[in-house]
């Protein structure tokens, strides 16, 4: 990892819901030093040096963002990292199912969390290229309409939900790294 990169992990956290498959999302809240403010993602954040590796890091995250428990839950693995396009930030994605219902509990970095279908994720219709603000500026960016109310899935998010589709697309019965150098 370059050394200007900063790592972070995010927790994907799947859930069964009526036999279909469900994903977590947050919605970040507003704040000016923020640079992720108001998108939405993934529960997680920036590693802290009391942390014991990434996946720690995406497991404490999402227990202070969301108030879930991770322990309970299985992990599945882990997806290749992303770096950041627009800042120095190298992503960990782990990726979890709950074998029992959880409810949310907010901290005041998260503006909502909500439940979405995978394939409803999938659909052609809600695959856009959408104008989203980053740093000031304005970018064309891949994205996905998830509601017309919220703001567009995009960036980081964006990329390591694709990579995640690419494996469940591939039919390959192959395990995630549980490991990856940084």
């Amino acid at each position: 990892m370059s050394g200007d990169q900063k790592p972070a992990a995010v927790a994907l956290i799947l859930r069964e819901k009526a036999s279909a498959m469900e994903l977590l999302f947050i919605e970040r809240a507003r704040h000016p030093r923020d640079p992720w403010s108001g998108n939405i993602g993934l529960p997680g954040g920036r590693m802290d040096p009391r942390d014991a590796d990434l996946r720690q890091t995406a497991e404490r995250e999402t227990m202070e963002e969301v108030g879930i428990d991770l322990a309970t839950a299985v992990c599945l693995g882990r997806l290749s990292d992303v770096v950041g396009a627009n800042l120095p930030v190298r992503v960990s994605c782990f990726v979890y199912h709950l074998l029992q219902p959880v409810q949310p509990v907010l901290s005041h970095e998260i503006h909502d969390a909500f439940w979405f279908g995978l394939e409803e994720l999938w659909q052609p219709q809600r695959q856009v290229t959408a104008a989203v603000h980053f740093g000031g500026r304005s970018l064309e960016a891949p994205a996905i309409q998830l509601h017309p109310q919220r703001p567009v899935l995009w960036g980081i998010t964006y990329r390591l939900l694709s990579q995640f589709r690419q494996v469940l697309m591939s039919g390959k019965q192959q395990p995630l790294p549980s490991t990856l150098p940084l």
